[in-house]
């Protein structure tokens, strides 16, 4: 069997021990919670302490921190590389690379997997068994090649008007895409009973407001200065268009959410924050 089937719909297959019912409790709190939401969403080292059962409430407010930790080292990289003399889309590409290696291309597979389900199936049961594959289709693996394509000419692009511009840009709408994808969890229940969206429960609507505000802000913090508040005001116009539309295609084809379709419309939020702000920049 598989870690994509052993994991069934999680957001990180790597996580699976965090949602065994015997997971111990390490407690409340901003630091707990951020460790959470890194072992939720990403591969990056998090200590030794004991995993703690997931909980999206919790992970929804520490989430916009933990993107910043996700997408740090992969923006500095575009800086450094650019800014050394490497051609703008190879330094892209490498950027893209270590962000795959940092989320565990948790947002690439989450979205081929979305596609092929919702696209490749006649029925609810058939598009989430589709999901649950491990394999990918046509249409998961031409929106996976589109998804990576689509973030390395936009970052080459605006490195090659401002690398430092390009890196900030990219983690702002890094942060955005995994905060606002969450809603998902707020609007839809799990259209599963057993996968790891259903474990770690739906988002309460308190608990995703203060993360949506602090991913607000940091957009405003890393994107503002190189871009206009036109361009900020576009980015978030697109971005919950994006997520309003994405919501309704959920609710019409399964009766809910799965981690797939949630990591699925992080990449499509980040894609439109990136598209929005680029003749900004």
């Amino acid at each position: 069997m598989s870690e994509k089937q052993q994991a069934d719909d999680a957001i990180e297959p790597g996580n699976v021990a965090a949602s065994e019912p015997g997971a111990a409790a390490q407690g409340f709190g901003l630091k707990d919670d951020f460790i959470m939401a890194l072992r939720f969403f990403s591969r990056l080292p998090t200590g030794s302490s004991s995993h703690q059962k997931p909980e999206l409430s919790r992970i929804a407010m520490a989430l916009p921190m933990a993107s910043v930790a996700i997408g740090i080292g992969p923006a500095l990289l575009l800086i450094g590389a650019a800014l050394i003399g490497l051609p703008v889309y190879f330094a892209a590409t490498l950027a893209v690379a270590a962000m795959l290696v940092a989320s565990g291309a948790m947002a690439d597979d989450a979205l081929a997997d979305a596609m092929d389900g919702l696209f490749g199936g006649q029925t609810v049961e058939r598009r989430l068994e589709i999901m649950k594959d491990s394999r990918h289709g046509t249409y998961g693996v031409a929106a996976l090649a589109l998804f990576i394509v689509l973030r390395i000419t936009a970052l080459g692009a605006m490195a090659a008007i401002n690398p430092l511009a390009a890196g900030a840009v990219w983690l702002a709408a890094s942060i955005v895409g995994r905060s606002g994808a969450l809603w998902l969890a707020v609007a839809l229940p799990p259209a599963r009973s057993n996968g790891a969206s259903a474990t770690a429960g739906q988002v309460g609507r308190g608990a995703f407001a203060v993360g949506a505000v602090f991913a607000t802000l940091l957009l405003f913090i890393l994107a503002g200065p190189p871009a206009s508040l036109l361009g900020l005001a576009c980015a978030l116009v697109l971005a919950v268009l994006v997520i309003a539309g994405w919501t309704w295609l959920c609710k019409r084809m399964v009766s809910g959410q799965t981690g797939d379709l949630i990591g699925a419309l992080g990449a499509l939020v980040e894609i439109a924050v990136l598209a929005a702000l680029l003749p900004f920049v």
